[in-house]
């Protein structure tokens, strides 16, 4: 049976409409930085999506080939991440979404090493014919979070993180947003097949204790 990350970790992925306070573990990720309007048509932030999958895919059928990773098992994808800040501003202001500095994840396996990495970059280079030096292997540890679960617009986000900050700070927390603890954010829906209305997304928010 095909592993997925989604419903075996559904703490990380898929947490109920209500705050909670969660304990991240370290984790491997592909990643893209860049900067700009992510609803940009053929903007910085739709080209990383484009790299990471790319990247992402030739990992997850590398058994096809003659390349073997140890310890491979097959899985779904994880979903896509998004680590994203703005200069001099605390919080997120929508009303200027070109100053979006972002880091596009995605969640490797832990069988994953970086020469395996390193390996995928070589071989998607040469098979799509795409540069793909913006991607980058990357361990993050992100710690203890208050996180929610989304629904709706990606501009309506400030009242669910709104809601997230109260919880956080009537069980003892404040908020820890710095240059390395970001606004994250995990698409659990597709906005291409997904109404707005009904988008789910991971919030998550770093904490720390008052």
């Amino acid at each position: 049976m095909t592993f997925d990350y989604k419903k075996e970790y559904k703490e990380l992925y898929m947490p109920k409409d209500k705050p909670t306070i969660i304990t991240v573990p370290k984790m491997n990720y592909i990643a893209v930085r860049g900067k700009g309007n992510p609803n940009e048509e053929n903007g910085e932030y739709q080209k990383s999506i484009s790299l990471l999958y790319g990247v992402a895919y030739t990992i997850k059928m590398s058994y096809k080939g003659k390349y073997k990773i140890d310890g491979f098992f097959e899985y779904v994808v994880p979903p896509l991440e998004g680590f994203w800040w703005q200069d001099g501003i605390k919080g997120v202001d929508y009303a200027h979404k070109e100053n979006f500095n972002f880091i596009s994840i995605i969640r490797l396996p832990d069988f994953v090493e970086k020469e395996d990495f390193e390996w995928a970059i070589r071989e998607a280079t040469k098979k799509k014919k795409t540069d793909f030096s913006k991607v980058e292997f990357m361990t993050y540890n992100e710690g203890i979070c208050v996180q929610c679960m989304h629904i709706g617009t990606y501009d309506n986000e400030p009242i669910t993180a709104k809601t997230m900050h109260e919880f956080a700070k009537e069980n003892g927390y404040e908020l820890d947003i710095t240059d390395t603890r970001y606004h994250h954010e995990i698409y659990i829906s597709d906005p291409r097949k997904v109404d707005s209305a009904k988008l789910k997304t991971v919030i998550r928010h770093p904490i720390k204790k008052i």
